[in-house]
């Protein structure tokens, strides 16, 4: 009876936030220019629009930049007293907002809302010459975000309130595609509340668990849970610290990031090795591991398409699971703090995320903490 009754609970609870996709990820910086102009020119993406003084937005300047399916919003305060300036003061450059495309934005927050989830912004309706759209929002884990973005009658660039922004400076992009999922830190013991949190609230279902055993090092551990929406098209994996005889990454990130936050966004590819080395030739430095990784790779991952020379010149991981394989590789910091970070990634079936890759992975970030002397 037991199981009849999960899977009933299950089937319901993926209708009431359908969810469409990632629309965009909006980081908070301190130099916006700057930070548009280092994603244009190190991962390829292409002008879109921007928002600031000119455009009537007295606060903040904003820059959307768009690669494929991909659209990243960089945003800074014009003024110190900002909830931007602050977020940035405390953080420094990182993840506030992970904006989800509905159909229903009013409905998605009346629906998460009701389900315990605090509100971060009351359905707004914005037009102008191309349409409206509608965006709500709720809290998430430390001061992130989740905004629900409706845009089926709207034609504009990217949002109103944004004008074109157009460029002599438009450099080839990298083939990345999507986001594949995007990965919080959270503290000690608070793993499985978020995932409550996602479970309740969202509708989520945990689709994989890994514990120390899974992701661990001669020095440090982690747990790790992943959730994801009904379709699949959203998925948020939840990691926490677990103890080990020395600091982890995930205590790493949350003593330099002051706080729960986004740790990585993966960005999805159908050429790995040629994204990475267009990636590494504008100047992305990656993590890599050591080449004895690849010594038994295909005895542990069976027949894979792909040339190893290239996969080991250029530290791509792989693994696989029932469904196929996956080749992936995580770059190091993105800014000064050892916080954010990416991961690319090549699916040829997996669904999974690259469990026999962690300790040789974890083993590499250990190696930069060590450096750094945060190990």
């Amino acid at each position: 009876m037991e199981s009849i009754a999960t899977s009933t609970v299950q089937s319901t609870t993926v209708d009431f936030l359908p969810l469409l996709g990632t629309d965009y990820v909006e980081f908070y910086v301190g130099n916006a220019k700057q930070a548009a102009h280092f994603y244009k020119t190190a991962f390829g993406f292409q002008s879109l629009a921007y928002a600031g003084p000119e455009t009537g937005v007295k606060d903040r300047a904003s820059y959307a930049v768009r690669q494929n399916k991909l659209t990243f919003v960089f945003t800074t305060a014009l003024r110190t007293d900002n909830p931007i300036a602050d977020h940035v003061y405390k953080h420094g450059d990182g993840v506030k907002v992970l904006a989800l495309k509905v159909k229903d934005a009013t409905d998605a927050w009346k629906q998460t809302t009701e389900r315990g989830g605090k509100s971060y912004m009351k359905p707004q309706r914005l037009t102008d010459e191309f349409g409206e759209v509608v965006i709500s929002g709720i809290h998430t884990y430390g001061d992130t975000v989740h905004l629900f973005i409706e845009r089926e009658n709207y034609s504009g660039a990217f949002l109103p309130g944004y004008r074109k922004w157009e460029s002599h400076y438009n450099p080839t992009d990298t083939g990345l595609l999507y986001v594949d999922h995007c990965v919080g830190n959270v503290g000690w013991n608070q793993m499985n509340p978020w995932v409550k949190f996602y479970e309740d609230v969202m509708g989520f279902k945990n689709i994989l668990s890994f514990d120390d055993n899974d992701i661990s090092t001669e020095y440090s551990a982690l747990m790790s849970k992943v959730m994801s929406n009904g379709n699949g098209f959203v998925k948020f994996p939840i990691n926490e610290p677990a103890e080990g005889k020395k600091k982890s990454q995930v205590e790493e990130y949350l003593d330099f990031y002051n706080g729960e936050g986004c740790q990585h966004v993966a960005l999805a590819t159908n050429d790995i090795v040629k994204t990475v080395t267009d990636l590494q030739n504008r100047g992305v430095e990656f993590l890599k591991v050591p080449t004895t990784y690849y010594d038994d790779l295909l005895d542990r991952v069976g027949h894979i398409d792909e040339d190893l020379n290239p996969l080991r010149e250029l530290g791509i991981l792989v693994d696989r699971d029932d469904e196929g394989y996956l080749l992936q590789i995580f770059t190091k910091p993105v800014e000064d703090r050892p916080t954010l970070f990416f991961e690319i990634i090549q699916r040829k079936g997996a669904k999974s995320f690259g469990k026999g890759n962690f300790k040789a992975l974890f083993e590499a970030i250990e190696r930069e903490q060590s450096d750094r002397g945060n190990l």
